[in-house]
């Protein structure tokens, strides 16, 4: 191919993705009718590696269980930015089309995802010899940090050594031969025709399973031989509520438990009861801080009964902080396909995404993508603006690519000289395993 202005190469990439529109809605809608939850993603990573097979695009598969890895090689290969699609759906049970088995589905817009990492792999295979850098197509697993004590025993027996399906592939190498990565997340739409949100920071967190362990007793004949472990859970719970105004509304403080084992007979004291939740803040230090609170108001629900408490702390996701120069060539590229006014700023997120992990080791950017209605992860879940969901976005990520790759990836080398990474990989597994550890 002869030599291509940047804006020739952004257009063939922009027609190529309309051109793949039925193939890539197609797969988006397959994996929809399959949901599977992360580390569990069997049909689903096999969907992908089909896909993989039918671009001609090389990859490698079982990072981190089920991820599947494919690079797309540039005419030099200075940097590599990696497109990254997620593969496993939420817990869901009442949407329209939650699995009936597993209660999965996906309502957290993961398909969509998969479809735009297609859609850029397929917008830049044929102008790859113009760019002097790879990318890298990344489908991974297990985003959403749900069946917390299920992942804990795959911890257990040795099968990962975090619960993450990034916090996995940083810790197994995958991201070693990354420079930046990017992708995208849908949200509820704004305005009927959709919009461009460009990412900017979020919480982070610890996981938690909280355990209460107390002793049985017939719940009418004998209550005052039993230790009730639910109302030890009850009033540690009440014992965070206690304390919630004594955290800082700038660390954006969230602790939000479900109880997953409450008792076994109502006739029967309950003697072990399980609870799971987060420990979510805006930056390390005040998760670390209110991970210790949030403990001994737990442990003192356990004393009030005469229960034991016992804290299992599991390293959740860092706090996101997408990268300014990669988010101004987004903005950019979406305003020539958004409108100017159909792309804005987000604020911080008080949710969380592992991709806040990749985010201390390399330039990222994460932008959500306002083309659905209802709540994110509910049952009113649906897309309302599918061009925004599977062209616009893929589009604007693609020529963002290209930004970065074209005329020898000088745009690349100038993020990368600016972009100070606060963790390299072993200081960020070390701070994993502290905050885990409590230290």
């Amino acid at each position: 191919m002869s030599r291509m202005t940047k804006e020739e190469l952004k257009q063939r990439v922009c027609d190529a993705i309309i051109d793949a529109q039925p193939r890539l809605r197609e797969i988006a809608e397959s994996i929809m009718d399959e949901p599977e939850l992360g580390y569990k993603e069997v049909k689903t990573s096999k969907k992908v590696r089909d896909m993989f097979d039918e671009l001609g695009i090389p990859y490698t598969s079982d990072h981190a269980l089920t991820g599947v890895k494919g690079r797309l090689k540039g005419s030099d290969s200075k940097y590599t930015v990696a497109m990254i699609g997620e593969l496993d759906a939420i817990l869901c049970p009442r949407h329209p089309r939650a699995d009936d088995l597993t209660g999965a589905a996906h309502c957290c817009g993961h398909n969509i995802q998969i479809a735009n990492m297609f859609a850029v792999a397929i917008g830049l295979q044929s102008v790859m010899d113009q760019l002097a850098g790879d990318v890298v197509i990344f489908a991974v697993p297990a985003e959403e940090m749900v069946e917390v004590d299920y992942r804990n025993k795959l911890r257990e027996q040795g099968k990962i050594k975090y619960l993450g399906g990034k916090q996995q592939l940083i810790y197994e190498g995958a991201f070693d031969d990354i420079d930046m990565a990017m992708q995208m997340h849908v949200e509820t739409a704004k305005t009927p025709a959709g919009e461009m949100g460009l990412g900017s920071t979020s919480n982070g967190f610890v996981a938690k399973l909280i355990e209460y362990h107390g002793k049985v007793a017939h719940a009418a004949a004998a209550p005052h031989e039993g230790i009730n472990a639910l109302n030890a859970a009850l009033m540690g719970v009440m014992g965070v509520h206690a304390i919630r105004e004594t955290f800082k509304e700038s660390d954006y403080f969230r602790f939000h438990p479900i109880i997953n084992q409450g008792g076994t007979l109502v006739n029967c004291v309950p003697d072990y009861v399980q609870v799971e939740s987060y420990v979510r803040a805006s930056n390390v230090q005040a998760i670390v801080d209110g991970n210790q609170r949030v403990n001994r108001a737990l442990k003192a629900g356990g004393d009030a009964v005469g229960a034991t408490c016992v804290i299992h702390d599991l390293p959740g996701y860092l706090p996101m902080r997408d990268n300014p120069d990669m988010n101004n060539l987004l903005r950019a590229n979406s305003e020539s396909l958004f409108g100017a006014e159909q792309v804005r700023q987000r604020v911080h997120m008080t949710a969380s995404t592992d991709m806040g992990d990749v985010s201390h080791l390399m330039p990222v950017i994460h932008p959500w993508v306002g083309c659905i209605e209802g709540v994110l992860h509910s049952a009113e879940y649906n897309i309302t603006v599918p061009d925004v969901a599977y062209i616009k976005t893929a589009q604007a990520l693609a020529m963002t690519i290209v930004d970065l790759l074209y005329d020898e990836a000088q745009v690349a080398e100038e993020i990368l000289e600016n972009f100070e990474a606060p963790l390299t990989k072993e200081t960020y597994i070390e701070l994993l395993d502290s905050i885990a550890s409590g230290k």
